[in-house]
């Protein structure tokens, strides 16, 4: 559901786009509308990017065009995130998210274990962790694929404690953490109970917070 509604915004989005461009192209484009419609069409592809991505860095190279030059090249680096989306290419659904965005993924986890739901909030909270141990990765210059296939995170979370982002105590913490998500994303439901996964959840919190991506 998150990847449709990402295609959806963007589509929205671009469709109102082309239907400016396309109206305008006879009596000419109005840098005001242009300049906002260019906001937008950045503003969407931040939302939906990671850090240091090829997206962001695309967006980069038009910010010192006009309006009606930079609303062009903003629909050029939009659709070719959008085509990626849809031909999955990206790594990972939460990956596609700005680390903003992370709280609500925990908040959600969070509403589901006050209802007694341990399991997803479980799977939630463990995905939010990996995409988090990533972006960390990007962040602090740590590879984050092997011979183009992507590291696994319990490597990544060594990896980041050889790169001395944490240390090893920090490093076996979330090794243990994500022994819990992958009991719960392979069905291993009597392996952990709602308590661990109310300290699962204040740890991942906790550890976002001291260690920001």
């Amino acid at each position: 559901m998150v990847v449709e509604d990402m295609l959806k915004q963007l589509n929205d989005l671009l469709s109102k786009t082309e239907k400016f461009i396309g109206k305008e192209r006879e009596s000419g484009i109005s840098s005001v509308e242009a300049g906002i419609l260019a906001n937008r069409l950045e503003a969407s592809v931040t939302r939906l990017s990671m850090n240091r991505s090829v997206y962001r860095e695309q967006l980069k190279r038009g910010s010192g065009l006009s309006s009606e030059r930079r609303l062009i090249h903003n629909l050029e680096v939009t659709l070719t995130l959008r085509d990626d989306i849809q031909a999955g290419w990206t790594e990972t659904v939460v990956e596609l998210v700005h680390a903003d965005t992370y709280s609500d993924y925990l908040e959600m986890a969070d509403a589901l274990l006050g209802k007694g739901y341990k399991d997803p909030a479980a799977v939630i909270t463990g995905t939010s962790l990996e995409v988090h141990v990533r972006a960390l990765c990007v962040k602090n210059g740590v590879t984050t694929a092997v011979a183009g296939r992507p590291k696994k995170a319990t490597t990544m979370n060594a990896d980041l404690k050889k790169a001395d982002v944490y240390d090893g105590l920090q490093e076996k913490e979330v090794t243990a953490w994500m022994g819990l998500r992958n009991s719960a994303a392979h069905g291993d439901y009597g392996a952990y109970d709602h308590a661990q996964v109310r300290r699962f959840l204040d740890g991942v919190q906790a550890f976002m917070k001291k260690y920001p991506a």
